[in-house]
């Protein structure tokens, strides 16, 4: 007879695991956009990277493929392995050849996004499934704090070390790194899938065919939150609130590049400094939130997530000052994570107990098409305007989600802030 797992065994589990999920995101958005623009690649195409991540924001559509077949352990497995040859094969193309990316460099990659993605369904699903509900709590923050981690690995540590190093050098350990947490993710124990009658927080069924899956898990839940009256007014509210936000972010990195700095400053800054920076923000957001109330919170802290834009605008109008420059990268990601919080209760507090996790997921695959689509768009504007002026630019996109929080607010029970019990 097994062994009962120990909780902290699990949460061990937990923690590798969500760190391997967060370090191809971490890699693809926040170390890429250096490494090409070091090698001279345009604006532009930088700018497109943002709907390569666009598998994140739609891998609820092959979700139930996932699982009805196979098992979590050999997605996982599998998943980490490609993606540690997929690293190494980026390589052999060399984007300062041509000052471009090439179709074959597009489509490595395009499949470090899916297998990423992939790996992300795989693995919420194995820690549903490894978990019980009382230790949810301490699994979801070890699950986030190991992912933010994996972040300051790739866009920090990783960043940091290629300038010591070299590029080559620092993500081929990335892909030696993969391959030695697909080699730990084979020996994760084996749990049992759920039965007929238990559901995950996707709301789907294992044993389920795909399309009944696909009904059960998207098309119904989808269908009860549309007859919900203000409902195209509350997802124009989900796909703007942060759009300011998202549309600053893949200029960022660019922008310390040619403003002459090291990958060892942009790894230590806006790699390391940043996303810590966003933790704690997020952390007074989630306090001020409670204290205020969810649509005050939206309200000021959104302004003030919004406002932090125009530090990165002054910053490049004026000549280049490495004080200014770290000052900008705090206070937009400090900003950033006040703003985050509230915007995530309210996401999590429209969703119906019953259907939570699924319509949750709906309304997050909304807000991550939003962040490609303006992303996309980015590069080319900052190509066209300047960085000052677009920078500018995405401080008054923040704006019309405001013009839609009188609506929001008939959407808001303020004693209903806290996060679902999946």
């Amino acid at each position: 007879m097994t062994q009962p797992l120990s909780t902290r065994t699990k949460l061990t589990w937990v923690a590798l695991l969500y760190f391997a999920e967060g370090l191809p995101f971490g890699l693809l958005f926040d170390a890429f956009p250096v490494y090409f623009r070091m090698h001279g690649v345009g604006l532009t195409e930088i700018g497109l990277l943002s709907l390569v991540g666009l598998p994140w924001t739609l891998k609820f559509l092959w979700a139930p493929i996932v699982d009805v077949w196979g098992s979590r352990r050999s997605w996982i497995v599998a998943c980490q392995g490609l993606l540690a040859i997929d690293l190494c094969l980026l390589f052999f193309f060399d984007p300062a050849a041509s000052n471009s990316l090439g179709s074959v460099l597009w489509l490595g990659l395009i499949v470090l996004a899916v297998l990423s993605a992939t790996q992300d369904i795989a693995i919420d699903a194995y820690t549903i499934e490894l978990l019980d509900q009382t230790e949810m709590g301490p699994a979801n923050g070890v699950r986030v704090s190991t992912y933010r981690v994996a972040l300051i690995v790739a866009g920090g540590v990783f960043v940091g070390a290629a300038g010591l190093i070299g590029w080559q050098a620092a993500f081929l350990t990335a892909a030696v790194l993969l391959a030695v947490l697909a080699c730990i993710s084979s020996q994760m124990p084996l749990v049992a899938s759920l039965s007929q009658d238990q559901k995950d927080p996707k709301g789907l069924q294992s044993s389920q065919s795909w399309p009944t899956a696909f009904k059960n898990g998207f098309l119904d839940p989808l269908q009860n939150f549309w007859q919900r009256p203000g409902v195209v007014q509350v997802l124009l509210f989900v796909l703007l609130f942060k759009l300011g936000d998202m549309a600053l972010g893949p200029m960022v990195r660019p922008f310390w590049v040619d403003r002459g700095f090291t990958p060892l400053q942009i790894g230590a800054i806006p790699g390391t400094v940043g996303v810590v920076s966003t933790i704690l923000g997020a952390l007074l957001g989630g306090c001020l939130t409670k204290q205020w109330g969810l649509f005050r919170a939206l309200w000021v802290l959104g302004i003030a997530q919004a406002g932090s834009n125009l530090f990165y605008a002054a910053t490049a109008a004026l000549p280049r000052s490495e004080l200014l420059m770290y000052a900008a990268s705090c206070v937009e990601s400090f900003c950033g994570g006040l703003g985050t919080a509230p915007f995530l209760a309210f996401l999590m507090s429209v969703c119906e107990k019953r259907q939570a996790a699924t319509q949750y997921a709906l309304l997050s695959a909304l807000f991550g098409l939003g962040r490609s689509l303006s992303g996309a768009l980015s590069g080319w504007l900052t190509q066209s305007v300047g960085y000052a002026t677009y920078f500018t630019v995405t401080f008054f996109l923040a704006w019309p989600a405001f013009a839609l929080l009188p609506w929001v607010r008939k959407w808001i029970t303020e004693d209903e802030n806290a996060p679902p019990q999946l």
